[in-house]
């Protein structure tokens, strides 16, 4: 029995660090399309479409944390921090159809910096 709780809690582990890592890539590449944003004609369509990768990169996230939290025994600080993430990411595309850069720049600097903080702590 404890083999298998530990098995499931090492998947539900390695689960969850694969999709900060995603998230964490997803939001550096947001970072990369908004520069091309400003200098080319298909900036745009690949900011969008990143948009959406991103948000599902961090839903992504939460299921994964849930996953390694329930079933797995795992602590929970990794599902809140996961919602609290896909709170800022929510508010991230509200900021960005809105065109407020004055604020959705800052948040994405700060996402890419919790996210990578959330990655060194696995």
């Amino acid at each position: 029995m404890a083999t298998q709780v530990t098995a499931t809690a090492q998947r539900g582990s390695t689960f969850l660090h694969v999709a900060i890592v995603l998230q964490t890539l997803t939001i550096f590449l947001q970072a990369v399309s908004a520069g091309l944003l400003l200098t080319s004609s298909y900036g745009e369509v690949l900011h969008s479409v990143g948009a959406r990768v991103m948000y599902g990169a961090s839903m992504l996230y939460l299921l994964a944390a849930v996953l390694a939290w329930k079933p797995g025994g795992g602590s929970p600080r990794p599902v809140r921090h996961a919602s609290g993430f896909l709170v800022l990411a929510s508010v991230q595309v509200i900021l960005g159809i809105a065109h407020v850069p004055s604020l959705h720049l800052p948040l994405g600097v700060l996402m890419f910096g919790l996210s990578v903080l959330a990655l060194a702590r696995r």
